[in-house]
């Protein structure tokens, strides 16, 4: 696996500041593990993507090249969650999908199926309304439909439980799939598993976005937004695992792990053995 690092807090609105260390701290941690739980040996191919520490346009123009040449079997690796946009932008780009739009008819229903798609793990379902100039880690979800970069249809979000009103007015405009912390307690990890895995192999290329604050604090504390309520490490590692055996699994990120807030390198360490399951 490809591992692209960011080091780059600058889409963090402050909250992230720090975040820029996590890249590094992520890599050393992958020292730490031998074996996957599937018994494989993992190998990583790393790389950093040089960071314009004033410009966030400019950086996130040297994400999407990179992203670009890296193609799949990649996993970026942040830095705030801004870089998201970028590295799916890309992706899709790949993938050859620039959005559908227009009348829900059977022909952009199979075109929809032939693009890229988006599973994003996150407390935060990071659709705020935009602000003006560049994109934060609050709005980059929304960017990429406005944009029309991805459609709804092929978004899904897990683990949602600190939703602003205009963010749920939106996904509900925009039927987006969204399964939130309560619905996960109510009808049990495995249903709602399912339920993603029956969406996410219809994407023509599956791309997964882990912000690590959709693990509880008490298993991440070292984030910027903490959120109580969160899936526990297991249960994140169970969502992650069955994920990857689609078929259409090609790309992920790792992201809003701060070093500088965490306690005993938990999260770091989490974020690493992510990266090792999912190489």
């Amino acid at each position: 696996m490809q591992i692209i690092k960011v080091p780059t807090s600058l889409g963090g609105l402050t909250a992230a500041k720090g975040a820029e260390f996590a890249p590094d701290k992520v890599e050393a941690k992958l020292k730490e593990f031998w074996l996957s739980e599937n018994g494989k040996l993992p190998v990583f191919d790393i790389s950093e993507v040089k960071i314009v520490k004033s410009d966030i346009s400019a950086t996130a123009k040297a994400i999407f090249e990179a992203v670009k040449k890296a193609k799949e079997n990649f996993a970026v690796v942040g830095g705030d969650h801004f870089i998201s946009n970028p590295s799916f932008k890309a992706f899709a780009s790949n993938f050859k999908n620039a959005g559908i739009v227009g009348e829900r008819n059977e022909a952009n229903l199979t075109a929809k199926r032939s693009g890229a798609g988006l599973v994003v793990f996150d407390a935060h379902p990071d659709l705020m309304p935009e602000m003006k100039g560049s994109v934060t880690h609050e709005d980059w979800l929304r960017e990429l439909i406005t944009s029309e970069t991805v459609a709804a249809d092929n978004i899904i979000i897990v683990g949602a439980r600190a939703t602003a009103k205009e963010e749920l007015k939106f996904i509900r405009e925009q039927g987006i799939k969204n399964f939130p912390m309560k619905e996960i307690a109510a009808e049990g990890i495995e249903s709602v598993c399912d339920a993603v895995m029956a969406a996410a192999r219809e994407f023509g290329a599956l791309y997964i976005s882990v912000d690590i604050d959709a693990v509880d604090p008490a298993f991440a504390p070292g984030t910027g937004y903490i959120e109580p309520g969160g899936l526990t490490s297991r249960e994140l590692l169970y969502f992650l695992q069955r994920l990857k055996l689609l078929k259409n699994f090609k790309a992920m990120d790792v992201v809003e792990v701060n070093p500088p807030k965490d306690v005993n390198e938990m999260t770091s360490k989490l974020a690493a053995k992510i990266l090792v399951e999912m190489c």
